[in-house]
């Protein structure tokens, strides 16, 4: 109990560092993964992608994280993207990072698109550092700041039609939780 009643503390927190996203967030977040290692030919083999600028995470036994993101199809802007997650585990602490979900084809944009759209709690993410080590998934992660913005490294391949990665932005969480990332879609001009 005590557990979640910190986890419950923590929460306005994260809600604050991911409302921090504003509209030249989306373009220098895109921008960032455009230049860092393997993510930037995604952009030329996808059919579409989602960005957010900043992915708040806390916990301290029960954690969660929240972002929110747009969807572009072909680089033009279609909707907005919610991102929740409710974790429980072995974890302490609290980070942000960028995230972007890369769509190999129209098929894996719908499943996204759909509403119920849920990472099992398996699933991973690319984590692309640049000096201080990094590593987030949909399962757990630990992160230190990422380092130079242009010489970053990462390695990636689609997984189920999509490919994730994320760049550290500062903070440090040890976590080793079972949970998914869960997604919300709504249509541009939709509100």
């Amino acid at each position: 109990m005590k557990s979640l009643c910190r986890a419950f503390i923590l929460a306005p927190a994260l809600l604050l560092i991911a409302g921090m996203a504003h509209a030249d967030d989306y373009s220098d977040t895109v921008n960032l993964f455009r230049n860092a290692g393997e993510s930037s030919s995604f952009f030329h083999r996808s059919y579409a992608y989602a960005v957010f600028p900043t992915v708040g995470e806390g916990g301290l036994g029960v954690g969660g994280a929240f972002g929110k993101g747009r969807v572009y199809v072909r680089g033009r802007y279609v909707g907005d993207t919610t991102m929740g997650q409710v974790s429980v585990g072995f974890q302490a602490g609290g980070k942000a990072y960028s995230q972007i979900i890369f769509f190999q084809d129209k098929r894996a944009l719908n499943e996204f698109e759909s509403g119920t759209f849920e990472f099992a709690a398996g699933a991973s993410a690319v984590a692309i550092t640049a000096g201080a080590s990094a590593s987030a998934g949909t399962s757990g992660a630990s992160a230190g700041a990422s380092g130079g913005k242009k010489n970053a490294r990462a390695t990636g391949v689609y997984e189920k039609g999509m490919a994730v990665f994320t760049i550290a932005k500062g903070g440090l969480m040890y976590a080793a939780t079972i949970a998914g990332q869960r997604f919300s879609f709504t249509p541009r001009g939709a509100h």
